[in-house]
């Protein structure tokens, strides 16, 4: 404790530095790999491959990754860039399948209600199966938080500050108290970006918590028409 009370100030940047570092990835490739998800969801027999592509790119170690990006993308050897970036590859990576999972979970039944209502293609993608695979992204998501959390912290052994850099200088001054306050800032963080997801989930998905028992399948689409419509169906 008492080394934790003599260096806050470095903790603290240590933490915003790993929280922007986490933070960009994981919204990053939300939101990359979930329009991917859908197509691979509506091409099954593109499916497959695009599925299989996201596994063989998570299978990539990050150290390594990390030390070939530079020589791909321009950028210098310490560049944070580095790190963002292959962090939203593993992102979208673990997301893709989630979202096309999520994409399939949508009833049938709520699809062809959504066209006989008169959405259209585009709208029915956004306002309808968007929302109602969103609690199946959400645990995704989740996933996803928690994973790139923990990444960043390789991202310290090629010079890229973090709070995985407690863990380094930890080990090369034999301090096992910055090492222990990395491990903690680094869980405390990973829960905190779940709490937050669960939060927005629970103020974005209010249907989620409804009741699902002896609720017809057509039920989330009628509503959504109705609000939508002004109350018209």
């Amino acid at each position: 404790m008492s080394w934790f009370n003599a260096n806050t100030d470095k903790v603290w940047d240590l933490l915003l530095s790993h929280l922007w570092l986490s933070g960009l990835p994981i919204l990053l490739g939300f939101v990359i790999a979930v329009p991917i998800g859908w197509f691979a969801n509506r091409h099954r027999r593109l499916r497959g491959t695009i599925l299989s592509l996201g596994g063989i790119l998570y299978t990539i170690p990050s150290l390594a990754f990390f030390l070939v990006l530079p020589s791909i993308i321009g950028t210098g050897f310490l560049d944070p860039v580095n790190v963002v970036v292959a962090l939203t590859v593993y992102a979208v990576a673990i997301m893709v399948r989630s979202a096309a999972d999520a994409f399939e979970s949508v009833s049938p039944a709520v699809l062809d209600a959504a066209t006989a209502t008169g959405f259209a293609p585009t709208g029915r993608a956004f306002l309808v199966e968007l929302p109602l695979a969103g609690p199946v992204l959400l645990a995704g998501l989740r996933v996803v938080a928690v994973s790139t959390v923990s990444l960043v912290s390789v991202g310290a052994l090629i010079g890229v500050s973090n709070l995985g850099s407690l863990f380094t200088e930890g080990y090369r001054t034999d301090n096992d108290a910055e090492i222990l306050i990395g491990v903690i800032g680094i869980v405390g963080l990973a829960l905190l970006f779940d709490l937050v997801l669960v939060i927005a989930g629970r103020l974005l998905m209010p249907w989620a918590r409804t009741p699902r028992q002896g609720r017809s399948p057509v039920s989330p689409i009628m509503s959504f028409a109705q609000h939508l419509r002004g109350g018209r169906v």
